[in-house]
C-alpha cells in the first residue's frame, strides 16, 4: 500500500510517495514556498495563500503521475502563523507567517512592544495553560495585532496555512489537529482556551473543530483521481515521529532550526514550551535554539567578497568543515544569538586576537556555544532528567564531527544518532501506517 505525504514547510512544499509496506520514501517532488508579498511595512511577513494552494496541487500532480495506486494523502505543516478563512475555507486574509515580527513594534504611541503588552495581559496561570507559547509569529499574537487594528472579522476561522490548504482541497470547513494548536489550546482541558481569547480580544472568532488522529476530513479530486485527505499534523511532531522518539529519550535536533524535546504522559508545565503530542501525550520542548540559520550568517560573511568579485565558492561548507577539524578554537567565543532565540537576541564574537581569528577557530567557538546551549536548554526542560538516552538528529551533526564530539562531552547519557535525512516524511509514513492499521 502506498500513499502521498506532503510537508508544507516554510522554505519548500515537499511531497513524497510513501510505501507503507517497505517503509521507503520512494519519490520526492518539491516546489518553493512563495516569497512574502512586496511592499509590506518592515517586520511584516505575509504570503498569498492562493500561491501556496496552487504549488501544493502542483506537487500532488507530479507525484500522482507515478502513483496510480495511491488513494490517500497525509500532511504536516509549518508551526505558527495564521490565516483567517470563512466556513468554506475561502481565505479572508493573507497568510501571516510565523516569521512575522510586527508584534515587536509598539502600538498607539506606546513605547512598549506589543508582545510585551500581551505578556502583561496574560496571568502566569493562563500563560502556563497555553504551553508558554508566546513568540512574535504565534497565532494568538498575530490575531491580537489584527484585533487591535480592527482587522479581525467576526465569525472568521483562524487556522494554519496547512489547514487552509487541506480545507480548500476538500471544500470543507477547516479543522485543526491538536499538534498544530500551539499557543491556543488550554492544555489542562484539551480545548480552546476561551478565557485567554477573551483577555486578548479574540472571542468573536469561530474556532475550528479539533481533529482526532486517523480520521479523514474529506476528499479531493485532482486530475480525475479521488483521494482521502487527512488533517495536518505539526511538522515538529512529524519529524520527531520520524526518528521514532521514545519517552525515555531527550531529542536534540541540530539543523537549520533547532530544538530539544521530550515526550511526557502528563501535562507538566516547566520552564519551556509545551505542545500536544499524539494521542493524549504532550511534548515539552524548547525551540529556536541558534544553529544552522546563524551559521549561515557567518558563512555568508566569509563568502561576501568573493561573491562581490563574481567568484563562486561552491564548496564553502566543505572547506569550513575541513578548517574546523584542524582548529582548536584559539580562545575565541561566539554567541550565535543573531536572531530572537531561546538564548537571547544579541549575538557576538569575543576574545579576538591577531592570531586566533580564523575560519576554523570561529566555527569551533560557534560549536562550543551550540553544545552549551543544548545542555542549558535540556536543564530547562527538567531539573531532574527522566531520560536515559539522547537521540541526536539533523544534518549538522553528520556534517561536523567536532560538533558531535562536543555534544558527547556535555551529555553523560548514551547517544542514539539518527542519520535519517527525510525525518518528516518518515513521520508521515509511520502515521499513515497507524491510520491504515486502525
Amino acid at each position: 500500500m502506498r500513499c502521498l505525504g506532503i510537508d508544507i514547510g516554510s522554505s519548500s512544499i515537499k511531497g513524497a510517495i510513501l510505501n507503507l509496506q517497505s517503509g521507503q520514501v520512494e519519490r520526492i517532488s518539491k516546489e518553493t514556498f512563495p516569497d512574502p508579498l512586496p511592499g509590506l511595512p518592515p517586520g511584516f511577513h505575509e504570503v498569498d495563500s492562493s500561491l501556496v494552494l496552487n504549488r501544493t496541487v502542483s506537487v500532488i500532480r507530479q507525484l500522482l503521475a507515478d502513483a496510480s495506486d495511491v488513494r490517500q494523502i497525509v500532511f504536516c505543516g509549518q508551526m505558527g502563523g495564521v490565516i483567517l478563512t470563512d466556513a468554506a475555507s475561502r481565505p479572508v486574509t493573507n497568510y501571516l507567517s510565523w516569521r512575522d515580527q510586527r508584534s515587536l513594534q509598539p502600538l498607539d504611541g506606546s513605547t512598549t512592544p506589543l508582545l510585551e503588552e500581551i505578556e502583561q495581559r496574560l496571568s502566569p496561570n493562563l500563560f502556563a495553560d497555553l504551553g508558554r507559547e508566546l513568540k512574535p509569529g504565534t497565532a494568538t499574537v498575530l490575531l491580537h495585532w489584527l484585533a487591535r487594528h480592527n482587522q479581525l472579522p467576526a465569525g472568521t476561522i483562524p487556522v494554519s496555512i496547512g489547514d487552509f490548504v487541506v480545507g480548500s482541497l476538500c471544500g470543507v470547513t477547516p479543522t485543526m489537529h491538536r499538534t498544530h494548536t500551539i499557543g491556543m489550546l488550554n492544555l489542562r482541558t484539551s480545548d480552546w482556551h476561551r478565557e485567554a481569547f477573551a483577555v486578548l480580544g479574540l472571542d468573536q472568532l469561530q474556532w475550528p473543530e479539533l481533529a482526532n488522529d486517523g480520521i479523514p476530513i474529506g476528499q479531493c479530486t485532482i486530475d480525475g483521481r479521488t483521494l482521502d485527505v487527512f488533517t495536518v499534523m505539526g511538522d515538529q511532531q512529524a519529524a520527531l515521529k520520524g526518528i521514532q522518539l521514545t519517552k525515555d529519550e531527550l531529542s536534540i535536533n541540530v539543523s537549520t532550526g533547532s530544538q530539544v524535546s521530550q515526550i511526557t504522559s502528563q501535562f507538566q508545565p516547566s520552564n519551556c514550551q509545551t505542545r500536544c503530542w499524539f494521542g493524549t501525550d504532550y511534548l515539552n520542548t524548547i525551540t529556536h535554539i541558534p544553529a544552522g540559520r546563524s551559521l549561515t550568517v557567518i558563512e555568508a560573511l566569509l563568502t561576501e567578497l568573493p561573491r562581490a568579485a563574481g567568484i563562486a565558492v561552491p564548496n564553502s561548507w566543505k572547506l569550513i568543515s575541513e578548517a574546523t577539524e584542524r582548529a582548536s578554537g584559539g580562545g575565541l567565543s561566539c554567541d550565535l544569538s543573531f536572531f530572537a532565540s531561546a538564548m537571547g537576541n544579541s549575538g557576538r564574537i569575543d576574545h579576538i586576537t591577531t592570531e586566533n581569528l580564523t575560519v576554523g577557530n570561529l566555527f569551533q567557538a560557534a560549536f562550543e556555544f551550540m553544545a552549551d546551549s543544548y545542555l542549558t536548554c535540556s536543564r530547562r526542560l527538567s531539573d531532574s532528567p527522566t531520560w536515559s538516552r539522547i537521540a541526536i538528529s539533523g544534518g549538522l551533526v553528520q556534517a561536523f564531527p567536532s560538533l558531535r564530539q562536543k555534544l558527547q562531552k556535555r551529555f553523560s547519557w548514551p547517544m542514539r544518532e539518527v542519520a535519517e535525512q527525510e525525518e518528516t516524511m518518515m513521520g508521515l509514513l509511520y502515521w499513515a501506517r497507524e491510520v491504515a492499521n486502525g
